[in-house]
């Protein structure tokens, strides 16, 4: 899935295996994407269920839903995944069924939580729907998607700020909301922390791998992050160089 809204199909052979330290091979060499486009989301899809959906979000806060089963048959040269707004870029995209729960969270630090059946499936071609209302100049920077099966005591929301701090909230403790509000605080951003770049869900046995701007990685346990209330600042996870900062955040599982 790009950042314009477009999907691409591709076979996992296809892409070149390399080592830890290799380039790799240049994403415009395997796929035929625009000079404008970017990655935004991957998913990895064996079988085209019914029951299954393709949750879209995007920058400006809007969230769309959308059969997994429309998505079968996508041309070399990409298809329409979401109609997108004035200035707005599709930033993440999940595999849901219905009953699940989704978290939407925002660079200033809010995050709101509500019901995936909240929002109505449509077809490729719609924009969707309002996830979460944006304050002036703030933006979504991660969806994080509580399947309704899993047991939310041993669930934490963990966000990430841009000059290496986290910090770890357990899942309950964001309560469910209507589609569409102004959410509530996720992480306490300051001066000191920077703004949020990354919100996953963990469990205490994960680990986390946090990578820079300047492609350094670390690999941390996720219970070495004490665990804290939505409105607290976190702890520092990694010591960054002076013109470095961090940009991502990935959950490794057992």
């Amino acid at each position: 899935f790009t950042s314009l809204g477009k999907v691409y199909a591709l076979k996992t052979y296809q892409i070149p295996q390399g080592t830890r330290i290799s380039r790799g091979r240049a994403i415009a060499n395997i796929l035929n994407l625009s000079a404008k486009e970017e990655v935004a989301s991957v998913l990895a899809v064996k079988e085209f269920e019914d029951d299954k959906f393709v949750l879209m979000c995007t920058q400006q806060g809007m969230v769309k839903r959308c059969s997994l089963k429309l998505f079968a048959n996508i041309r070399k040269t990409g298809i329409i995944a979401t109609t997108l707004g004035k200035n707005d870029n599709l930033i993440s995209v999940a595999l849901c069924s219905e009953d699940d729960e989704v978290i939407l969270a925002t660079r200033a630090g809010k995050a709101i939580r509500f019901k995936v059946k909240d929002i109505r499936a449509t077809g490729r071609q719609s924009q969707g729907v309002r996830g979460v209302k944006l304050a002036k100049d703030d933006k979504v920077i991660g969806m994080v998607l509580a399947a309704v099966s899993l047991k939310e005591q041993d669930l934490f929301v963990l966000t990430a700020t841009e000059k290496g701090f986290a910090k770890r909230t357990l899942l309950k403790e964001y309560r469910l909301q209507s589609r569409g509000g102004k959410g509530v605080i996720n992480i306490k951003t300051s001066s000191k922390i920077g703004p949020a770049v990354k919100a996953i869900l963990v469990r205490p046995a994960d680990e986390i791998m946090c990578i820079t701007e300047q492609g350094i990685l670390i690999r941390i346990k996720s219970q070495d992050i004490r665990s804290s209330g939505r409105s607290t600042q976190g702890v520092k996870i990694i010591n960054l160089d002076k013109d470095d900062k961090l940009v991502s955040i990935a959950r490794v599982s057992e």
